[in-house]
């Protein structure tokens, strides 16, 4: 089954966001000379501040599941945002905190620590609404708000695998330091999950290809990319199991020690006479508690395009199995001791299968 990875995206995914809302503001343009704050940056002002560049934003803005997503559920709920007090976390370029504005916020505080604010606050002038959205450079942990509680937090959080450089424990420290009692966070729910794939051609492109390079041995880089997990596009006709569960993170009750975590997971195959190469990992993120107008978005492989794409990890064992038989384990995961802005993954699994019936442990690094 060839093509089962996929380097470029679909075409764009449709949302069903009423048509009577104002159209999605336009992406920001590359920044000229007006802007010392984005010329003056070096690269290695990029490396650690890599969401101060307008094309991270703009990957996100034409990511219309993810955009839209967020606009339907604060459009669709306007009477819940109404004259109230909102915080955006890691704001960008400020597009979430227009939407809450132009659902009749009444005052928007839009936190970023990157030097994408300062195209945010010409943004938000541009569009009028500098009366009611207030912007302010810095990290989440050491500013002061003008406010002692705000009624909505709203932010997107999310990380390749839902956690990997993923902003969660900042929207956690918000949420206990300013949310009301009563208050609403969106998203407020947040479901990882796993799946099996068949995927030999991309397998034998990416993995097995050390093992004779022009006739050279190079099978120890092939270990080396074992270790890493590959974030692409898997088409939905490689998935050969169901989908399980892994965490669910309420982010209105979760504390930081809980994206440290190891939960067991059991797959049950769907197809017969075919070889499991991968686990997948992808997520669901929920616009639900408190809202009268509910949205859901997932980045499943059988989902529409989005820039999180879905995780795989390369197993050592390749395993034929039928339908009915399973693999079963554990998957651990935590920030690297030496640099937390990595995931340290390790998976255990044993399958029981007619063929052979192999268990093991493997240890992945995203970065």
């Amino acid at each position: 089954m060839a093509d089962k990875l996929k380097s470029s995206p679909p075409a764009e995914p449709a949302m069903d966001v009423p048509s009577n809302e104002t159209a999605l503001p336009p992406t920001p343009p590359a920044v000229g000379k007006e802007s010392a704050d984005v010329k003056e940056l070096t690269s290695k002002d990029y490396y650690f501040d890599s969401y101060a560049h307008f094309g991270i934003h703009e990957e996100m803005l034409k990511d219309e599941v993810r955009t839209m997503s967020y606009r339907a559920a604060i459009m669709k709920n306007r009477h819940l945002f109404k004259d109230k007090v909102v915080l955006d976390v890691g704001c960008g370029t400020g597009v979430l905190s227009m939407f809450a504005a132009q659902a009749g916020a009444k005052m928007v505080y839009s936190v970023d620590m990157s030097g994408i604010i300062e195209q945010a606050k010409k943004i938000v002038k541009a569009n009028g609404f500098s009366d009611r959205i207030t912007l302010l450079r810095g990290k989440m942990e050491e500013i002061v708000l003008p406010v002692d509680k705000v009624d909505i937090i709203i932010s997107e959080w999310m990380g390749y695998f839902l956690l990997y450089e993923s902003m969660l424990d900042t929207v956690i420290y918000a949420r206990d330091k300013y949310l009301r009692e009563g208050g609403i966070i969106l998203p407020d729910r947040a479901v990882l999950k796993v799946c099996a794939i068949e995927d030999e051609d991309y397998r034998k492109e990416k993995i097995d290809f050390w093992d004779n390079v022009y006739g050279f041995d190079m099978s120890c880089i092939r270990e080396i990319a074992l270790l890493e997990p590959l974030v692409d596009t898997v088409d939905g006709e490689a998935v050969i199991s169901n989908s399980c569960d892994v965490i669910t993170i309420d982010i209105m009750t979760c504390k930081v020690s809980d994206l440290s975590f190891i939960r067991p997971f059991q797959l049950v195959f769907n197809t017969d006479e075919i070889s499991c190469h991968a686990l997948v990992a992808y997520f669901d993120i929920f616009f639900d508690a408190g809202l009268d107008s509910k949205v859901k978005f997932s980045t499943s492989p059988d989902a529409e395009y989005t820039h999180w794409k879905q995780t795989v990890f390369y197993l050592h064992d390749i395993v034929k199995v039928n339908c009915g038989e399973t693999v079963a384990g554990t998957i651990k995961s935590a920030p690297n001791a030496k640099n937390p802005r990595d995931l340290d993954i390790d998976i255990t699994y044993d399958f029981k299968c007619s063929s052979k019936s192999p268990s093991g442990a493997q240890s992945y690094r995203l970065r």
